[in-house]
Order: C-alpha cells, then structure tokens, then sequence
C-alpha cells in the first residue's frame, strides 16, 4: 500500500517566508521584510491560542499549501460558533494533486474536535475553480464580502450625495409654492393703514 505524500503540521516561524509568498496577494501593501514580519505574528498568535491553527501542508516534503483556521461566531449578528477557514491556498505546483481537500478536511476535523457546528470560507468572488470546489464540497455561498479604502468610499459618497439644484425639482418647486402661499395667507390677516380703526374720540 503506497504511503500518501501530503503531510500536514502546524506552522512554525520558519514558515512565515514561504506564507508570504503563499498570500502574497491577501496581505496589505508592504515591503517584504513587513509582510514576513506580519506572518511571523499571525504563526505566534495561532500557536498560542487553543482557539486557532494554522496548518502547512507538504507534498512529498515540500511545502505546498496552507491554511488558517478561527473559530468565532457566524457573523456579529448570528452568534452561532464557526470554524473559519482563512485563505485555503495551494500553492501552483501543486495543485490538483489533493492538497486542498486535504486542508478543507483539516478544517472539518478541527470543527467536529470543537464541538464547533458549522464551517466558514472566503473565495475569492473571481475564481471559478475555488468558487466551484467549495461548492462541491456543500459550502454555499451566502453572500458577498465587499472591500474598499475609507477614502475612496466617503469620495463615492459625497459624490452621489443630492445637490441643492438637484433637490429643487417637483418636490422643491411644490415646497416654494407651500411657503408662498403661507406668506400670503399672512399679509392678507394683517389690517392695513386703512383698516386699522381709529381711537374713539374722547368724551367731554
């Protein structure tokens, strides 16, 4: 019987140099030595934390994979726990060659060992092959992760934000008519010079 060649175990800082080239495109705009200073972080965190694993996959003794897996709760608002699985990557070598399954089904065995009730993972919206791989293995999608700077969302914002000729249209026009008419009921109550009674004349 011919032993498997993908091997998994935790990650150790060693790792942090072939993780950054491994998510290179899930991690913010830094240099290198930044990026590598960040995954040595994220590796000390998971192995102090009962509550997190970040597993390195090897084929045949080279690295070919990794994973992060949290448990949390579904969303802020479903409070539900969840296991979620953090970037699932294979690296291009490798692929189809069973590493992904075999981190997917890490991330099972890491849920049932926690008593933990449901699965969670991010796919790039973009790739069809991941999108269509977690959906054979029963992950449905239940909606879109959307992100962009502060900037650019408060510019797009303003940008759409009513303007003041814009607001004048039927709306404003029948306001202006509302105001004007409330203006002229008021003249009309107020007696003008002619109709303001003179004093009575005083008695003898």
């Amino acid at each position: 019987m011919s032993r498997s060649l993908i091997a998994v175990r935790p990650a150790t800082q060693t790792d942090a140099g072939f993780l950054t080239t491994l998510w290179c495109d899930a991690l913010r705009r830094a240099e290198h030595h930044e990026h590598v200073a960040d995954l040595e972080q994220v590796v000390k965190t998971a192995e102090a934390s009962p509550e997190q694993r970040l597993l390195v996959a090897e084929y045949d003794g080279e690295p070919a994979g990794a994973v992060l897996l949290r448990i949390g709760t579904v969303t802020a608002l479903n409070l539900e726990l969840a296991v979620h699985v953090v970037s699932p990557t294979v690296a291009p070598a490798f692929r189809r060659h069973g590493v992904g399954r075999t981190l997917m089904e890490c991330a099972a065995a890491f849920a049932e060992d926690a008593g933990v009730p449901h699965v969670c993972v991010g796919v790039a919206s973009g790739s069809r092959d991941a999108n269509r791989f977690m959906a054979r293995l029963a992950l449905g999608q239940v909606g879109t992760f959307r992100v962009a700077p502060t900037a650019a969302v408060r510019a797009r914002i303003a940008a759409q934000r009513p303007t003041r000729a814009s607001s004048s249209g039927a709306g404003g026009r029948q306001l202006t008519r509302v105001l004007a008419a409330r203006r002229s009921a008021r003249r009309a109550d107020v007696p003008g010079p002619a109709e303001v009674p003179s004093e009575p004349p005083p008695t003898a």
